[in-house]
């Protein structure tokens, strides 16, 4: 078997038990991919500018299964190939962008925890940036024959100059502190304050010495000081990935849907123009962001920003601008999809394939008759079927895959109607959503 296709087991077994479920595989994405080349190309271009120090901002916007959360994790994977911190979050009641009830930090609090390098790319990557820091430092400190304090203190003046980042440098120097000391609790609780773990100033103050902590009000500015943190540690910055933004459209109350998409516009606002070392790569659905009562496009200066080239027409496009909506997949892409999940089946092997391509052309045929063109628009119910066949033919070798395929059950995939929620994350009532459409 050539080496270069070989597929360890761990992957193989991930890919097929997360496809089988109906979920994005953690690691692997790329034995799978097909299509989109030129999204992804645009996301890296993204990718690089950040990487320049600058700064990026994409809605991806797709249909329910279309695979938004695999694109963003193959974007996920280019950015730690090229040395930028990830951090990732999924949207929902608990988590949101706005907030006075704790959501807003709650939402942080899952990016820190999900911090990932390309040491660490399955996430809790906040102490190894912490400590990449330390130790370059020390090196240069070294090196200049300066003392450590010193060069901690040049590095971290940059941070002092943005919001939060005077209290946000002393926590790094208490880090510091804990570790020339060997006091583990003072390392401890920095990272603890970092992660915004920290519930009230005075325990703050009691164990660093700062008067501020993460919170509500100022959670995306924590965000910006860590883009520019990853920065001085010796990477390229950071990308912020953010899924189920849809979750925000399905508010019920009017005034929480406006405050988070205000939040969105000034996280647009300062990516176009004044922040460094930082972008953002947020997923939605097309109503998401294309209704004119509740979506984004129901918030005038966000619909201006975000509105399509209206020279893309006809079949032209412009990746240039700040909505990427994902091209679906055609009945060729799903094809080599579904070729390339036999070769993850067979560990990398085209010889030893469980699936022959007629049985392929099979199985998409009764698909098609089965639901129509969804079946590779929003693929994500056939290719859960396909595995489900797969795994029966491994362990049933006796079994031939025409009967199979002649049996195998499909429905069309649908976007769960869930009832919208008000600000607390509870089912609304009809009076929640007076305010729905509201203006700048």
């Amino acid at each position: 078997m050539n080496e270069e296709t070989r597929i360890r087991p761990r992957e193989r077994d991930t890919i097929l038990q997360a496809l089988g479920s109906g979920v994005v595989p953690r690691i692997g994405q790329h034995h799978i991919q097909v299509g989109r080349s030129a999204e992804l190309g645009a996301l890296l271009r993204d990718i690089e500018r950040i990487a320049d120090g600058g700064s990026a901002f994409r809605l991806v916007i797709g249909e329910y299964g279309a695979g938004k959360t695999f694109f963003l994790n193959l974007v996920r994977s280019i950015a730690l190939e090229k040395r930028l911190v990830t951090a990732h979050a999924d949207l929902n009641p608990d988590r949101r962008l706005h907030a006075t009830g704790g959501q807003a930090r709650a939402l942080y609090q899952e990016l820190t925890a999900n911090l990932a390098t390309r040491s660490r790319p399955d996430g809790n990557g906040l102490p190894n940036l912490v400590e990449r820091f330390v130790t370059s430092a020390l090196t240069e400190a070294t090196d200049d024959g300066r003392s450590p304090s010193a060069v901690i203190a040049e590095r971290l003046n940059r941070l002092t100059e943005h919001v939060g980042g005077y209290d946000f440098a002393q926590v790094i120097d208490a880090y510091w502190r804990g570790h020339d000391t060997g006091d583990e609790q003072l390392k401890h609780a920095a990272l603890r304050w970092l992660r915004g773990e920290f519930h009230t100033k005075t325990d703050a103050r009691q164990a660093l010495g700062v008067r501020t902590i993460v919170d509500d009000a100022n959670a995306y500015d924590h965000l910006k000081l860590l883009g520019l943190f990853a920065r001085l540690a010796g990477f390229n910055g950071l990308l912020v990935i953010l899924d189920e933004l849809v979750n925000l459209y399905k508010l019920g109350s009017g005034r929480a849907r406006a405050s988070n998409y205000e939040q969105i516009l000034r996280i647009l606002n300062d990516t176009l123009g004044q922040a460094q070392d930082i972008g953002f790569v947020m997923a939605g659905t097309p109503d998401f962001l294309l209704d004119a009562r509740k979506g984004l496009y129901s918030y005038p200066a966000l619909q201006t920003r975000l509105a399509e080239n209206p020279f893309a027409t006809g079949g032209l496009v412009d990746y240039t601008g700040p909505v990427i909506h994902l091209a679906n997949l055609t009945q060729e892409d799903l094809f080599l999809l579904l070729q390339k999940v036999c070769r993850v089946q067979a560990s990398g092997s085209e010889e030893k394939a469980p699936f022959p391509d007629e049985g392929i052309e099979a199985f998409m045929k009764h698909c098609s008759e089965r639901v129509g063109d969804a079946y590779f628009r929003t693929p994500r119910s056939t290719i859960k079927a396909f595995v489900s066949l797969l795994a029966v033919l491994e362990q049933n070798p006796g079994v031939r895959w025409q009967k199979l395929v002649e049996e195998a059950e499909l429905e069309a995939e649908s976007n769960p109607d869930l009832e919208p929620l008000d600000a607390d994350g509870h089912q609304a009532t009809p009076d929640d959503d007076e305010l729905s459409t509201f203006q700048l």
